[in-house]
């Protein structure tokens, strides 16, 4: 793998869900996400032009383990997106407004430090963790 700047390849997710119409109404509506193809069994979202896929299965839902990171218990298993700091700050704002509980309230974590980011987490229906951050210097996503 290389570290010379390319074009970025779209990511693809799939993940469970416990019912594919909530799993449409939430990305959909909440974070926005158009929809890709789908059967009664999956639906593909286009989440900030990645791929992702909620499939129907309730027993692999919700997270179970959580590790400690700047204070806050961060749910191990998750996914996200950065954002750039407009974007997160909508978003910050549109969520909070809708009444979302988060796991971690929007924050700048590791103030002062090399790799601050603001971040937020949440859980989707089905208990999936979602992490949205964003960084006022986009060069430090991977600063040691």
């Amino acid at each position: 793998m290389s570290d010379s700047p390319s074009p970025m390849p779209p990511f693809h997710l799939a993940f469970p869900v416990h019912d594919i119409a909530v799993a449409r109404k939430f990305y959909g509506e909440v974070l926005g996400c158009s929809e890709g193809r789908s059967s009664p069994d999956w639906v593909d979202f286009n989440f900030y032009g990645h791929q992702i896929v909620a499939h129907l299965a309730p027993n692999e839902c919700g997270h179970k383990d959580a590790s400690p990171v700047d204070g806050h218990d961060v749910p191990v298993r998750h996914f996200g997106v950065v954002l750039s700091m407009d974007q997160w700050h909508d978003m910050a704002a549109k969520l909070t407004a809708m009444g979302t509980r988060f796991v971690i309230e929007p924050y700048i974590r590791f103030k002062g430090e090399v790799g601050e980011q603001a971040t937020m987490f949440f859980l989707d229906p089905s208990g999936n963790a979602i992490e949205f951050k964003a960084f006022a210097n986009l060069d430090s996503l991977f600063a040691k």
